[in-house]
């Protein structure tokens, strides 16, 4: 069912989202008075709070924990600088240009510990902020695991890439065996310029991306280019799915084999894409696998070939080995292993015989699209 955020809840939660812990008193009259919140999206996180003593309080703490998929739970503490008094009121800004900022729909839970001269302790018990985007008027759709937000376009605009959204989940399925593990989210922003003004660091061709640790994707959409946000959708996803089941504190998946199978949801290579592949064969410039492992470059030329590299290296371990292959591959990365160890145990080859391997293949898919 669509549904839109009722007008009231907007304003209560327009630019600011507070949720106040409880406010607690200690026995020897250590008290909080009052302890707010506030989201400024997407910069800041303003955390404020008032406290009382028979004795003047020296010590103030702010913890706060990111409700984001992890290896365990992580609590940042802030020591709070003040002037020791029997009342005091502080606060203290999260500052979204030192950490990269925080997704739409993202919420912080925290809590405030203090301590008087007296040696009494006090800590609040644990509320959360939303950290939401209220600059639009957002409606949502959920249909299974996936929540779309939008607010530019019509009902039938949406249901469109819900449709696009579910089949894309069916295809990744089919390829790859990996499915949604958690909840996901979806912001369509009506265009490029609007989801980058909900970065911190956006570079300016920034379309769509994927905070895969918050389960949440932005992308820039409008209905004009409806088309092209389909592809967008079916690569964020992608990363976010396959960051969900391989996410491990030990290693990362090499880069061909996440933005491969990233750009196999979109489907057909494009004519750029496939082209800058077709030259490095015939002029023997291919990237060895290897290589492939480390980010892409920058270099827009390096990078189109990397990308359709990569596309065709997922092409082949998937036609040539089968769907159950490369849910083990994804399983097997999800226990840490190195990148040709994982090969090793799923393939019986490490990535250099992998290089041999798909060379002869694409040489082959190759010489028989010329031959045609």
């Amino acid at each position: 069912m669509i549904k839109k955020i009722g007008v009231l809840a907007l304003v209560l939660c327009l630019l600011v989202a507070i949720l106040s812990p409880s406010l607690a008193q200690a026995q020897s009259g250590l008290a909080v008075i009052g302890s707010s919140a506030e989201a400024v999206f997407p910069s800041r996180l303003n955390f404020s709070l008032s406290a009382q003593s028979d004795e003047n309080i020296t010590d103030i703490r702010l913890c706060y924990v990111m409700d984001r998929a992890g290896f365990a739970e992580v609590i940042s503490e802030v020591y709070i600088e003040f002037v020791p008094a029997a009342t005091v009121d502080v606060g203290w800004a999260l500052e979204m240009i030192k950490t990269g900022g925080l997704p739409p729909g993202s919420s912080v839970e925290y809590w405030w510990k203090l301590t008087d001269d007296g040696g009494n302790q006090l800590a609040t018990e644990p509320a959360q902020v939303q950290f939401d985007d209220t600059r639009y008027d957002w409606r949502s759709l959920t249909e299974g695991k996936v929540t779309l937000f939008w607010y530019s376009g019509d009902d039938a605009f949406i249901q469109e890439l819900m449709a696009a959204t579910q089949a894309d989940l069916e295809g990744l399925a089919e390829d790859t065996g990996a499915e949604l593990e958690r909840p996901a989210r979806l912001y369509i922003y009506a265009d490029s310029g609007d989801l980058q003004g909900a970065m911190i660091f956006p570079q300016e061709w920034t379309g769509g991306v994927a905070f895969t640790r918050y389960s949440t994707m932005a992308i820039g959409i409008s209905p004009e280019n409806i088309s092209w946000g389909k592809d967008a959708i079916a690569h964020e996803l992608t990363h976010l799915v396959i960051h969900q089941i391989t996410l491990n504190p030990y290693n990362d998946l090499p880069t061909w084999l996440d933005e491969g199978l990233a750009m196999r949801s979109e489907g057909m290579l494009g004519s750029e894409f496939s082209g800058s592949l077709g030259e490095a064969i015939a002029g023997g410039s291919i990237i060895s696998v290897q290589s492939l492992c480390s980010p892409f470059s920058a270099y827009s030329g390096e990078a189109i070939l990397s990308y359709a590299q990569s596309h065709s290296l997922v092409e082949f371990l998937i036609t040539s080995y089968g769907q159950s292959k490369m849910f083990e591959l994804l399983t097997t990365f999800k226990r840490g292993s190195g990148y040709d160890d994982a090969l090793e145990a799923v393939y019986g080859f490490d990535m250099d015989e992998l290089d041999s391997l798909w060379r002869e293949y694409v040489n082959d898919k190759y010489q028989a699209a010329v031959g045609s």
